[in-house]
């Protein structure tokens, strides 16, 4: 009795070897067949991806994610042309079934979570980016989430949110955000005047100053609201300052500057401040403001010429035109037209309707993306 068992089991353990060696082999070989499918559509993807074949290259991704839908970097990729073809929703689709696998990695699920955050931002659902954004606190994308934050308010016009933001990465040593804070402390100023408290716009400017003493936005508009107010002198010294700090900025309000400089008595100081500054940096604006001052229009001022033939911009050629026809001369009319002639300079070209390309002369074959027959017969000005 006891030989026959051991007969039996000698037979078996054969047996059962051969079996689950069959059934290895059967497996392995699904493997291997399942495996090449596999890359082989994903790189079938990858190549129409480059040959911009964007639909066939979908097309191909979606049969490699069926063919293994446990890979979440196939996920990803579709994800993502689905995004950069502008179809927001399916990209959501994807994310979002990403997120929903138990089995994601941490780090694979952040990303999931930006992906995802990315969809909302580009399809214009900024409450739902937000949150997506915010969701990612704390994470390897935290920075990435916060700078995404901070254009996210910018673009919406939540300045309180934006400046918050600013400060919050400037602290965490992402870089230098001061100029920027200055700028949404400023629009908290417009729009505390807008609604007319003074004193919470002074103190929006106050932060402006202080988070960026050397900007010019914050010094430009305390002059404009103490000349709006009647305060004139004290409007010249702050444009004063701001003439010493930024030049070019200065010009923006030199206008402004010459009727505060009347208004408060100041005329002639004025004008030697504001001919010293043309001097350092010559400037129609800078020019219009010292006629005022002279008591007469650009168009009749004696150095208007002297200014054409060294800046032949249009707003000089047009200062020019504005006077009377018997007081043109022949050195004026020259001025003019090398003035226009400039301006006109970049008008009076061919450019390619297939890249954007652009040349003096016409040509049959682009010379940018060697298209036939894509330039148009009739320059830019002529379009």
């Amino acid at each position: 009795m006891e030989f026959d068992l051991l007969y039996w089991w000698l037979l078996a353990l054969p047996a059962a070897f051969a079996v689950g060696w069959l059934a290895s082999r059967l497996d392995l070989r699904q493997l291997k067949r399942e495996n090449r499918e596999s890359p082989k559509a994903y790189f079938k993807g990858l190549n129409l991806l480059l040959n911009e074949q964007q639909d066939k290259a979908i097309d191909a991704f979606i049969e490699a994610v069926q063919h293994d839908p446990d890979t979440s970097e196939l996920h990803f990729a579709l994800g993502n042309l689905f995004r950069r073809r502008g179809e927001f929703e399916r990209a959501v689709r994807v994310h979002q079934h990403l997120l929903g696998r138990a089995d994601l990695a941490v780090s694979e699920r952040d990303r999931a979570q930006h992906a995802l955050a990315q969809d909302f931002m580009k399809a214009g659902l900024f409450d739902r980016a937000e949150q997506a954004y915010r969701a990612l606190k704390g994470t390897a994308f935290d920075t990435e989430a916060q700078l995404a934050l901070l254009n996210l308010y910018e673009r919406s016009r939540d300045w309180s949110a934006a400046a918050e933001a600013a400060a919050a990465l400037e602290r965490s040593g992402t870089g230098s955000f001061g100029t920027r804070i200055a700028h949404h402390w400023c629009e908290l100023a417009l729009e505390a005047d807008a609604k007319g408290l003074a004193e919470a716009a002074d103190a929006a400017l106050a932060k402006a100053r202080a988070a960026a003493p050397h900007a010019a936005r914050p010094l430009l508009l305390a002059g404009q609201r103490l000349a709006k107010a009647g305060r004139h002198a004290e409007a010249i010294t702050i444009w004063d300052e701001l003439r010493v700090r930024d030049l070019a900025s200065f010009a923006l309000v030199a206008h402004d500057y010459a009727d505060s400089a009347v208004a408060s008595g100041q005329a002639t100081s004025a004008r030697q401040r504001l001919q010293a500054a043309y001097e350092q940096a010559p400037g129609i604006d800078l020019l219009r403001a010292r006629a005022r001052l002279d008591g007469h229009d650009l168009s009749a001022d004696a150095a208007l010429m002297s200014h054409l033939r060294h800046q032949p911009t249009l707003s000089a050629a047009l200062a020019v035109l504005a006077r009377p026809v018997d007081q043109w001369s022949a050195e004026a009319a020259q001025a003019v037209g090398e003035a226009v002639a400039r301006a006109a300079k970049p008008q009076q070209r061919y450019r390619c309707a297939a890249c954007g390309f652009e040349a003096q002369r016409y040509f049959w074959q682009c010379p940018g993306c060697l298209t036939w027959d894509s330039f148009p017969p009739r320059r830019v000005e002529e379009l």
